[in-house]
């Protein structure tokens, strides 16, 4: 694999303001791929776009509520403005919010499958034409849409229903969509993090957030630059090898 295997590809990261996320835009940078970083806070967007550019490499900011289709719309087509084209699609954005069925609020079971469900499917169905077309056009011959899920997609515990509901679903998913892309050249693959150093967990309630802490106080935790690996590990394999799947758990992780 030469030093720059993603040289000339163009990669869209959603989520990509903070932990795995903007890791995994730093590292696809690194690899050559302009990179187009997807969120809302563009402050954080920014500092990553400056990193990126600190490294040589080329990457735009994009600001977007991806909840709404037609902002998720809007943000495939900047990337394609910046850039003429897209190979490589990571699905990342996604929040955790815990607690058991009779303490956890609708709103918070909205909030979840609005960032988790429906913003991966408005960026991937606005973004699927053009990784078709770039398998075609690519020297590579080949696109890739990588989604984020969790091993709450394959472990279901208690405290953690709707955002298990989420990641199986998202699971599922995947696996539907890489056998219809299969034909098109575009590989889709899951990357199922466990315990994660990121900010997923600051969005919980003080009560909830210490309690999640105590469970994993024994563990040392992956870091973001973990997960980013293995996504690039998969995005840069020769065309004729798909990773369709990848668990990475931390090393101490029982779940």
């Amino acid at each position: 694999m030469s030093e720059k295997s993603l040289a000339g590809a163009v990669a869209l990261v959603t989520g990509a303001s903070s932990g795995i996320g903007a890791a995994t835009a730093r590292h696809l940078a690194r690899e050559g791929a302009a990179v187009a970083l997807v969120a809302r806070r563009r402050d954080r967007l920014d500092q990553v776009v400056n990193d990126i550019a600190g490294l040589g490499g080329h990457a735009v900011a994009v600001t977007a509520d991806i909840t709404e289709p037609e902002s998720a719309y809007e943000a495939v087509q900047a990337t394609l403005e910046r850039f003429g084209r897209l190979d490589v699609l990571v699905n990342n954005a996604g929040i955790m919010l815990l607690g058991s069925a009779l303490q956890t609020s609708v709103e918070d079971w909205d909030r979840m499958v609005s960032l988790n469900v429906a913003a991966l499917l408005h960026v991937t169905h606005a973004a699927v034409p053009y990784l078709i077309d770039a398998a075609s056009t690519s020297p590579r011959q080949v696109a890739d849409l990588v989604n984020v899920g969790s091993t709450a997609g394959r472990v279901a515990r208690p405290g953690s229903s709707g955002y298990t509901l989420t990641k199986f679903g998202l699971t599922g998913f995947t696996e539907s969509l890489r056998q219809e892309l299969l034909g098109e050249g575009v590989r889709v693959s899951v990357v199922e993090p466990g315990t994660v150093d990121t900010e997923l967990v600051d969005h919980l309630g003080d009560a909830i957030r210490d309690a999640a802490r105590r469970q994993v106080g024994g563990i040392e935790a992956l870091r973001a630059a973990d997960i980013a690996d293995a996504i690039g590990y998969i995005v840069t394999r020769d065309r004729r090898v798909a990773v369709n799947e990848m668990l990475v758990r931390a090393g101490e992780q029982t779940w």
